[in-house]
């Protein structure tokens, strides 16, 4: 099974706000996008999983016309607080690249 490094032409994570976190996956083609867009490995709730968030409060977007999807979770502590080790959220896609599709 391909992971999302292989499959994504672009991987990215930032803020969505002090509380959210927002994942950025960009396909190269409608082909690719139309397959994998719909994995279960992108859905709520191994997204949760691999974030340690509930499942309920992932959100995921697929953007056809633009062939991306986008993921949104809430951040384990809101941004800027004393034990942000993520101030820009750049860091949080990183585990998502193995991530079997």
């Amino acid at each position: 099974m391909p992971k999302v490094n292989d499959v994504c032409s672009h991987v990215r994570s930032k803020n969505a706000g002090p509380f959210w976190i927002t994942l950025d996956l960009w396909f190269p083609d409608r082909a690719t996008f139309e397959r994998h867009a719909g994995a279960p490995a992108l859905q709520a709730a191994s997204i949760a999983a691999l974030y340690g968030v509930q499942p309920s409060l992932v959100k995921h977007f697929a953007i056809a016309d633009l062939l991306v999807v986008k993921i949104s979770y809430p951040r384990a502590r809101p941004q800027g607080g004393v034990c942000e080790r993520d101030m820009h959220g750049g860091q949080q896609y990183v585990r998502l690249l193995d991530v079997q599709l």
